[in-house]
Order: C-alpha cells, then structure tokens, then sequence
C-alpha cells in the first residue's frame, strides 16, 4: 500500500487541478445570470458597468424614461434586451464625406 503525503507528485498534480476547477467554477458563478423566460435580467450594477456610467447617471436615465426597468419591492431590475435596444435605438454611425 502507497503512502500519499503532501509532498508527493500525484497529491500536488491533483491539488493543483482542484485549485484551477474551484476558480474556473468561481469565475463561472460571478457572470452568471439566470434566465427567465428566455430573458436575462440585470441588475443595477451590471447595468452601470455594461455602460460605463455611474449609479447616479442610471437613477436619472430612470427619471427621464431613458431606460425601462422593473421595480419589485425595493430592487430594480432590466431586461438585457431593453438595453441592448435602446443602445441600438441611439447608435448614431459615422458617414464617410
């Protein structure tokens, strides 16, 4: 019988692997975001970094209707599509003279 100890080959191949599959799991579960009825919903933050704008930007984008937003008891959600709507909605390209 084989005495496996820290220190062996095989114990530090697999630690290492245990390591690179708890980060990949991790950096999984940070993006991820649940789909409900083929629609994904983002939150604030997520809205803030997408466009690069900060929260007080995105509460007045709220007061103007700039952008559509569910508000279920104090939190406030978007549709990723509402977002990616008005983006294209806005986008504004550059002619060649």
């Amino acid at each position: 019988m084989d005495l496996f100890t820290n220190d062996n080959e095989e114990m530090i191949a697999h630690q290492e692997m245990i390591a690179q599959l708890r980060s990949s799991i991790e950096s999984i579960l940070k993006n991820y975001r649940p789909v409900m009825n083929g629609e994904i919903y983002l939150s604030g933050e997520d809205v803030c970094k997408l466009l690069h704008i900060s929260k007080r930007t995105l509460q007045q984008y709220r007061d103007d209707n700039i952008l559509p937003y569910i508000q279920i008891g104090g939190k406030i959600i978007y549709k990723e599509s509402d977002i990616l709507t008005i983006l294209e909605q806005n986008y504004i390209s550059q002619k060649k003279v």
